[in-house]
């Protein structure tokens, strides 16, 4: 994601748009910059520098507190646009993550219309640009990923990818730090082209364990897969529309439609679910959420789609205007890509209804 922490302020606060923004400690403390927009860093401001040197070099600069919960469900919602691709995705942090495509959920041949499709389902549903590096390797991808930063899409083929690492500059390497750097500058080490004329057993004297990925990556080789580090917990799909809405009516079809869509997810990975989620945002930002959790699991879109609308009566929507809804389905029973066999509930305080209410505000 393109500065992301920062790009979610401007997204929510358009009074913050185009303006140099700090996300962060206030500068008045021992605040850290956690993240500059682009704007901030036209004047030298980056991440984890001291917040009180950040309002040196920009006097005019808006300073705002992290908002860590509402970074954390976009990237959720972004996740889950990755998992409508493939279930080999590796997260790095909030704002970026590995996934690897070669067989995919929908079997499209192309890594580079993949990423395109990606990006702007990224920019429709959250309103937030991000940038993707295509290559056959994490080192590559993570490289051609921030080559052309904001919006950026860079691929670094095969046959191209000796030439681009011999003119790369050692401190675009990715892994290698500002210590290394340095180091490797006093050695003679300038570019990608100084580092391949060095042998293993050479790089492992002067730099430990990490000489024999140098040693690699100057080649052009790393073999690392891409590791998904937890199971998918839900299934879902929200949208973020470009006008406030309270026409029942439209907002009905609009949950038929979604729910065809999460219905169509889960298909393609054997999925059903217990638990149904209504999210909407309203036009001031405050986001409800409820839930019910059916006894038997299901993915039928007409089924999710009457406990969406169910659960819909019961929030504010229509009297008042809404900017977001999301329906998503958990407690999954998943055969592929997931766990195997069925997941069991305990009846704590069970009723005699059909479903069991969860109601939940942030």
């Amino acid at each position: 994601m393109d500065a992301f922490y920062a790009s979610v302020e401007q997204r929510d606060h358009p009074e913050y748009k185009n303006k140099p923004l700090v996300v962060g400690g206030s500068p008045q403390g021992r605040g850290v910059v956690a993240a500059a927009s682009y704007e901030a860093r036209k004047f030298g401001i980056h991440s984890a520098m001291p917040a009180s040197r950040a309002v040196k070099l920009c006097p005019n600069a808006i300073f705002v507190k992290p908002r860590f919960d509402v970074y954390k469900e976009v990237s959720h919602q972004i996740r889950e646009i990755f998992f409508d691709y493939t279930d080999l995705v590796e997260p790095l942090s909030l704002d970026e993550a590995y996934l690897d495509v070669t067989e995919n959920l929908k079997q499209n041949p192309s890594a580079t219309l993949i990423a395109r499709e990606i990006k702007n389902r990224v920019k429709q549903e959250t309103g937030l640009t991000a940038s993707a590096g295509v290559a056959s390797n994490k080192f590559l991808a993570k490289i051609a990923s921030d080559l052309d930063k904001p919006d950026g899409l860079s691929i670094i083929t095969p046959q191209e990818a000796e030439e681009f690492i011999e003119k790369l500059p050692i401190g675009d390497f990715y892994g290698v730090g500002k210590a290394t750097q340095k180091k490797m500058l006093t050695l003679g080490i300038k570019t990608g082209a100084d580092l391949k004329t060095w042998d293993e057993i050479e790089l492992v004297k002067q730099f430990g364990k990490s000489g024999h990925h140098y040693y690699r990556i100057a080649r052009g080789i790393d073999n690392r897969q891409v590791k998904p580090n937890r199971i998918r917990k839900s299934i879902g799909k929200e949208r973020t529309f470009s006008e406030d809405i309270s026409d029942l009516e439209w907002i009905d079809n609009f949950l038929d439609e979604l729910s065809v869509k999460i219905a169509e997810s889960m298909k393609k990975l054997d999925a059903t679910g217990k638990t149904i989620t209504l999210k909407a945002r309203y036009k001031n930002f405050e986001t409800v959420t409820r839930s019910s959790t059916l006894h038997h699991f299901t993915n039928d879109p007409k089924e999710i789609a009457k406990i969406a609308k169910i659960l819909l009566q019961e929030t504010e929507t229509g009297a008042r205007e809404v900017r977001l809804l999301g329906i998503s389905v958990s407690s999954l029973n998943l055969t592929e890509g997931g766990v195997i066999g069925e997941q069991l509930e305990i009846p704590f305080n069970e009723s005699q209804n059909d479903i069991t209410r969860k109601h939940s505000r942030r």
